[in-house]
């Protein structure tokens, strides 16, 4: 990572997504549009994502990365987006049934989802199978069984990949690692269950071994971890002769002035060297998500209250918080900010951007760099927030959940509503 940081300089474009413009006010513009005039049409706090930023980077990850590579639905889902995912020519890879319902109901084929989860139901099984799924990625013992059950119901065969954990560390935040020895997911090489597991789908007649799959984690900057891990389960799969490898997704993207991250072509032109040096004879295919999403969106919000502790800091309360983007409070994670009417203007005024939740753990910035001179009532806005932000929203407080709208062209699309006071109250029964 590139440690160099001018954090008191207006925000860098490269953290903004591909369409970000400055306005003939001094503002954002994202798709032709104006932040502070969508912000002030659909409200805050909002999701605002560059439609063709993501395209862009669908079209780049099936060049680089080949046929067969999935957008990885858990960073953002919802039924435009599954579209736009299935128009760009990308399968997508979900992990439940409710992610599932979301790709079949946007019209996402059957044969183009690949179905993921450390520990799926019979329901979500039977509904993968009702769909005609086109891979199950399988990750225990326990649905080997499963799936040997419904076949004797139904007479159907799955065909699946088996999650391997290739005991490699991949360099990135304990919560979101996932290749390493001790994980929940998949079948251990060094303890020897990938290789009984292997044994298992040959005497199942429930199942077709297509391929093996790994995950070495999320937000790695490192590609040589990938490369390491591609080399550990080559040496396992290249021996049985299956067709199939995909390498998952996880690959790292730039939060903050002084990060940098691979590209998805510089991601596939080391995945396509690691292959060719290995001999690898199967077909290899990925999973990007964050590194399609991340950076597409924005979130705005309101100042709602500025409080200043003399000698301590300045606390600038907004109308969002970790219900929005819970990465901060759950991983440390970094953000920048900056002020969308002023995005040419230095920003060397320094606050803590805290969000409106009863939790003193509710930080969307630790030490935000903006603009001079914010008042009660401004925007503000974090980059970088195209993924795990709405897709891990909650409602905590019960506050409602933001809206969401694609932006492209000069013409604004709403994808999801802002949730109402009488959506949280949908379900309650007395």
């Amino acid at each position: 990572m590139n440690h160099t940081e001018i954090a008191d300089g207006p925000v860098p474009m490269s953290l903004l997504p591909d369409s970000a413009r400055v306005g003939p006010r001094g503002e954002l513009q994202i798709g032709g549009l104006s932040v502070d005039e969508l912000a002030a049409e659909y409200g805050t706090p909002l999701f605002i994502y560059d439609e063709q930023h993501l395209r862009s980077r669908c079209r780049e990850a099936r060049e680089a990365l080949g046929e067969g590579t999935a957008y990885a639905s858990k960073a953002f889902l919802c039924a435009a987006m599954a579209r736009l995912v299935n128009e760009e020519g990308l399968h997508i890879d979900v992990a439940s049934e409710g992610e599932l319902f979301t790709a079949i109901a946007a019209g996402v084929p059957g044969e183009r989802i690949v179905f993921h989860g450390n520990n799926k139901s019979l329901s979500e099984l039977s509904a993968a199978r009702a769909h005609a799924v086109g891979r199950v990625v399988v990750d225990s013992f326990d649905e080997l069984s499963r799936l040997r059950h419904l076949h004797e119901i139904d007479g159907l065969v799955a065909q699946i990949q088996l999650r391997v954990t290739p005991g490699v560390e991949a360099h990135t935040h304990e919560y979101i690692s996932t290749g390493q020895n001790d994980s929940k997911f998949g079948f251990g090489l060094e303890s020897g269950a990938a290789e009984e597991a292997v044994r298992n789908c040959a005497s199942n007649p429930g199942v077709e071994l297509m391929g093996i799959h790994q995950h070495i984690g999320s937000q790695v900057f490192r590609v040589d971890s990938f490369a390491r891990a591609l080399e550990v389960v080559a040496a396992f799969s290249e021996p049985l002769g299956l067709p199939e490898l995909s390498v998952g997704g996880g690959l790292g993207v730039a939060y903050l002035e002084s990060e940098s991250a691979p590209s998805i072509t510089e991601w596939g032109e080391m995945l396509s060297e690691a292959c060719n040096q290995l001999g690898i004879n199967a077909r290899v295919s990925a999973e990007p998500g964050r590194s399609i999403a991340a950076q597409a969106a924005i979130t705005v919000y309101s100042i709602g209250t500025i409080k200043e502790i003399p000698g301590i800091r300045t606390y600038m309360a907004v109308d969002g918080g970790f219900g929005d983007n819970p990465r901060p409070m759950l991983y440390g994670s970094g953000y920048t900010a900056f002020a969308p009417t002023r995005i040419t203007e230095p920003r060397n005024s320094i606050a803590r951007i805290v969000g409106k939740h009863c939790e003193s753990s509710d930080v969307i910035v630790q030490q935000a760099h903006l603009p001079e001179s914010l008042q009660v009532g401004d925007l503000v806005a974090t980059p970088v927030t195209g993924a795990y932000g709405y897709s891990m929203a909650s409602t905590y407080n019960r506050m409602p959940r933001p809206a969401v709208i694609f932006a492209s062209d000069g013409e604004a699309r709403p994808v999801i509503r802002r949730e109402t006071i009488e959506d949280l109250t949908i379900l309650d029964l007395g």
